[in-house]
């Protein structure tokens, strides 16, 4: 976790956004939450999608490529 934060104080620092990548459980999403992570990506949200699902799944998920967030339940 330390170094996860280090990295995402270095990113903010830099002017840069972070993204996290497989993100899997809620726990992890709140973890990356409090350290400051602007976006995530993983299982948690979706699975991998084919683009025209993908592109369904964004207008219906719409928050979720704004912010890391809880997915719907």
């Amino acid at each position: 976790m330390v170094l996860c934060e280090a990295i995402i104080v270095m990113a903010h620092k830099l002017d840069l956004k972070v993204v996290a990548e497989g993100v899997e459980t809620l726990e992890q999403c709140e973890l990356l939450k409090s350290a400051g992570c602007d976006y995530g990506q993983g299982y948690l949200f979706s699975k991998p999608l084919p683009e025209h699902a993908f592109n369904i799944y964004l207008t219906q998920q719409p928050r979720l490529i704004t912010t890391i967030a809880h997915p719907e339940s």
